[in-house]
């Protein structure tokens, strides 16, 4: 008697069959969670390469990557999503390409442009979690605070040379803000003291890397985030540092400042159905009043350029935009040429500009902002929902956050 075949289910055919398969062999895996997750991947470098690499692999179903560069031959050693063909072109809409040819189930959406500046909050917001591969402190002070605002954790990640570390921020513990130095925030400070900078000056220059670390930094953030969505315990409010030389890791908890100026949190973020090239300041000021009662004041989440005046004939030129987008050039006054004319900028609105009927675009206002309102007992934002479209793109049209344990 000769001994029959194994015999295989169909059931048991198609699970072996499934693509995340493997991933469900794991007792608590849910991918069901990860399909519907919504994360934000700011930076689209070397480590921002490997976030989106395992996020697509993962099978996150829904990232929105922002970068401001656009690919060069340097990246290629280091960059696993770019190809020589891909120099010149934007690395966030490489990347996001990128990781639809590795998960073509993946709904992406990318941002070329400023995440300081032309970010709007409303990317923040629809996140349920933000994952960071930078290389600035000034970014991430900016993401820090947003997400602190609109109440979402991140995972910042930090590269140099051959060592590496992740650090996992959590409104309800210590923030980035709370980790620097006093030397960071002179770093900070000399970056800020002229107002008019374009990026290649600010730049004090390139971090040296390698695709290694990137990987083994990206991975754990990865890892960190994939617990996260699972309600799994974190290293919140730690960091986890690797030095690539010896090969050893270890741990560090860093401790809440309560006077930190990052921790203020919105009391409630009301939708409004307007676009910020539409609805104007004076429109925003009165519903700031029906919610908030007379007295409320508007405020901004970056500080905005109102104009350039030259200290010597008093000539004004308005600007109305984010400091980013004003080259260095512009600060010489037209008719005295070697007089640097003087930055006037604003974040707050009291109801006695001259600027009230301006669109909120026209004085500067990202698409789906955020723009925050208060009358001294709280603080609320309101967010332009008429632009969620144009800036998620397909994403819109997804389930939302998740509803963690």
């Amino acid at each position: 008697m000769t001994n029959s075949p194994l015999r295989i289910s169909q059931d048991e055919l198609d699970t072996e069959d499934d693509r995340f398969h493997r991933f469900s062999l794991i007792g608590w895996w849910d991918q069901d969670r990860l399909a519907h997750a919504n994360v934000v991947v700011i930076g689209a470098g070397a480590l921002g390469n490997e976030l989106i690499k395992n996020l697509a692999l993962l099978g996150i179903g829904n990232i929105f990557i922002a970068d401001l560069d656009s690919v060069e031959n340097s990246n290629l050693s280091r960059s696993v999503l770019y190809r020589e063909s891909d120099n010149g072109k934007p690395k966030a809409e490489v990347a996001a390409a990128a990781a639809k040819s590795i998960y073509p189930q993946i709904n992406v959406q990318a941002f070329h442009g400023d995440v300081i500046h032309d970010l709007g909050l409303g990317v923040f917001h629809w996140a349920d979690i933000v994952v960071g591969g930078l290389d600035n402190r000034e970014a991430r002070l900016a993401i820090n605070r947003n997400c602190w605002k609109v109440n979402r954790p991140w995972i910042d990640g930090a590269i140099e040379q051959i060592q590496g570390c992740v650090r996992f921020f959590a409104p309800d513990g210590p923030c980035y803000e709370c980790t620097m130095s006093e030397r960071d925030w002179k770093i900070l400070q000399d970056r800020r003291s002229c107002n008019l900078l374009t990026q290649s000056e600010m730049e004090g220059g390139r971090t040296p890397t390698t695709p290694t670390i990137s990987s083994i930094i990206a991975g754990v953030q990865c890892q960190e985030a994939v617990k996260y969505l699972h309600g799994l315990e974190t290293m919140k409010g730690r960091g986890w540092v690797f030095e690539g030389v010896s090969g050893e890791s270890y741990s560090i908890e860093y401790q809440r400042k309560e006077e930190c100026y990052s921790h203020d949190i919105l009391d409630e973020i009301i939708p409004l159905d307007a676009k910020a090239r539409n609805m104007t300041v004076v429109d925003l000021l009165k519903k700031a009043c029906e919610v908030l009662g007379e007295g409320a004041v508007i405020e901004f989440p970056r500080e905005m350029i109102e104009k350039l005046v030259c200290p010597k004939c008093g000539s004004e030129e308005d600007m109305f935009c984010s400091v980013s987008k004003v080259h260095a050039s512009r600060a010489l006054c037209h008719s005295c040429s070697d007089v640097r004319r003087e930055v006037v900028t604003f974040y707050r609105i009291k109801g006695n500009e001259s600027f009230l009927d301006r669109t909120l675009a026209d004085i500067g206002v990202p698409p789906f902002d955020i723009i925050f309102a208060s009358n001294g007992d709280r603080l609320v934002g309101f967010e332009l929902s008429g632009d969620a479209d144009s800036v998620l793109g397909k994403l819109i049209a997804q389930d939302g956050e998740v509803e963690w344990m």
